[in-house]
């Protein structure tokens, strides 16, 4: 069985969390930082990620798979692959050209999804790929992040009347 445990031990072998000054996509300053992009592009780290995630939504009523660009992609395609439902990814904002979509993937009326994220902050880039899902007919049930830094986004998330469920808190990454 995939364990959250075994998962704080492959971003620690990969050097994940990095110390230094460093500012986030919040715009906030940190002394530390959670290279996610790194984590999430070896294989081992994104299979577990996807098990641990597609566990906690075996046997629900779930139709599609949800991340917003760019970290979250990978995950919302590994998470679709082992649960075997569709995709679909949430552009930061519509495209000039082609078919200017804010969602790429079939979003039906109606549809219940579940987001994903690899880190949160503040919550507020989630909160707006949630609000783009709803606004094009979606439910959505349930919102995952793999690394909360616990700076506040699960209180916009209650907020919002959405609960943010992360893998692990960086408390738990440093205990």
């Amino acid at each position: 069985m995939i364990t959250k445990e075994h998962l704080i031990e492959l971003l620690k072998e990969n050097e994940v969390f990095l110390e230094g000054d460093f500012t986030l996509s919040s715009g906030k300053k940190s002394n530390y930082y959670i290279n996610m992009k790194k984590a999430i592009t070896e294989p081992e780290i994104l299979s577990t990620i996807s098990k641990l995630i597609t566990e906690k939504i075996s046997g629900q009523n779930i139709d599609k798979v949800a991340g917003p660009a760019l970290g979250a992609v990978p995950i919302a395609t590994a998470v679709s692959l082992d649960s075997k439902l569709p995709l679909l990814m949430i552009r930061k904002e519509k495209k000039g050209y082609g078919t200017s979509k804010l969602i790429e993937g079939e979003l039906n009326q109606d549809d219940n999804v579940i987001v994903v994220e690899d880190v949160s902050t503040t919550g507020g880039s989630l909160l707006k790929a949630i609000k783009a899902i709803q606004d094009n007919g979606g439910n959505v049930v349930r919102a995952f992040v793999v690394v909360d830094r616990q700076e506040g986004a699960i209180e916009e998330f209650e907020k919002a009347g959405i609960t943010l469920e992360p893998l692990i808190t960086v408390n738990e990454f440093f205990d």
